[in-house]
């Protein structure tokens, strides 16, 4: 999940506010447990966990709960065989643990300095005890992967950095790519030698820098791991730019152009450093226009994430269901190539399911 949004909302408002986090889920939910909302007394609300369904009664607890300065636990069966009210009204068929805590003193200590964490690039666990009957709360950094935790009483919750996109070019369809990234969880930076167009304005929430391809990798601070797009459509600095990317463990790396012209900027490159190229950038949804183009684009964006976050989870990273170049699928360790579902005259393929 992306707490981003929570975070800086904590840290920039300083105001009443209750969080909820999915304490537990046992059967079907429309969130996974470790899942949080913020519940603002004066502001309304940021994020979900659930359809809409559970934020009225949650809402209504919020005012106690800030009142008293104490944690309360709610309990939801939305089974309608167990539970006639929930059950038949929601209809999810699982049951769902909510922990509400007041965001006050020791929390919102910890919660801001997790925040500042986050923007410096560490991952963090807060983690909750209880001592004498009375919550607390502390903070550890590490990998993930070392902050992984499911014995607790209580949920401990891992705020992860925003994956880094790289967005090189300014023009005029990389900006709803630049909003459809952020929107799904992206830190985006995006980069150009025409420095009039890197304005606020025309890129909101995003990091701009200026200058050449070698100058924005090392400013923008990428690294192995984060995610690219190339959309300058000038042969030459996108090349400059490949060049620069390819030397490095890129999760995704995305060019949007024709096959033709695709070929050419690869053209003589070591094939072994463009596994992580996906070219033309997007799914195959039939897209047209800027802002086809950009949905289509952060959705695979989404796909490449959660992919490599199961993989992560299974111990490892792994090439299997990797796109190569030109839209195709790579063929598997074993020899046997994937099988690639294709509608509509092929122009439409199957994403691999995570």
């Amino acid at each position: 999940m992306d707490y981003h949004p929570i975070l800086q909302a904590i840290r920039q408002e300083d105001a009443p506010a209750v969080l909820a986090t999915i304490a537990s889920v046992t059967g079907h939910s429309y969130r996974k447990a470790g899942a949080a909302m913020l519940f603002r007394l004066q502001a309304g609300s940021i994020g979900s966990i659930s359809p809409g369904c559970l934020e009225a009664d949650l809402l209504a607890r919020v005012p106690h709960v800030w009142q008293t300065g104490r944690m309360e636990r709610v309990d939801y069966n939305m089974n309608p065989d167990e539970d006639a009210i929930w059950g038949e009204s929601v209809g999810c068929g699982g049951a769902i643990s909510v922990l509400l805590e007041p965001v006050r003193g020791h929390l919102w200590d910890c919660l801001t300095e997790a925040g500042r964490r986050m923007e410096q690039g560490e991952t963090t666990r807060l983690i909750r005890e209880v001592r004498g009957g009375l919550p607390h709360y502390r903070l550890e950094s590490g990998s993930a992967a070392e902050l992984a935790s499911e014995d607790a009483r209580f949920p401990q919750t891992l705020f992860v950095p925003r994956p880094t996109l790289l967005l090189f070019g300014a023009g005029e369809d990389a900006i709803p790519i630049s909003c459809r990234a952020q929107e799904a969880g992206f830190r985006v930076v995006v980069a150009d030698w025409r420095e009039r167009l890197l304005t606020q304005d025309r890129f909101p929430g995003a990091t701009l820098i200026a200058g050449a391809p070698e100058l924005i990798v090392r400013q923008a601070g990428i690294r192995s791991g984060d995610y690219a797009v190339i959309s300058s459509h000038q042969a030459q600095r996108d090349r400059a730019m490949l060049a620069e990317l390819v030397q490095l463990d890129m999760a995704y790396v995305g060019i949007i152009g024709s096959q033709r012209r695709i070929r050419t900027l690869t053209e003589g490159m070591d094939g072994k450093r463009l596994t992580a190229i996906h070219a033309p950038a997007g799914l195959r949804i039939g897209a047209e226009g800027p802002d086809e183009i950009a949905v289509s684009i952060a959705a695979e964006l989404i796909a490449v994430r959660a992919q490599r976050r199961a993989q992560r989870a299974k111990g490892g990273e792994g090439s299997e269901n990797r796109r190569h170049l030109f839209g195709s699928w790579g063929q598997q360790t074993n020899g046997r190539t994937k099988a690639v579902a294709r509608a509509v005259a092929g122009h439409y393929a199957r994403q691999p399911r995570t």
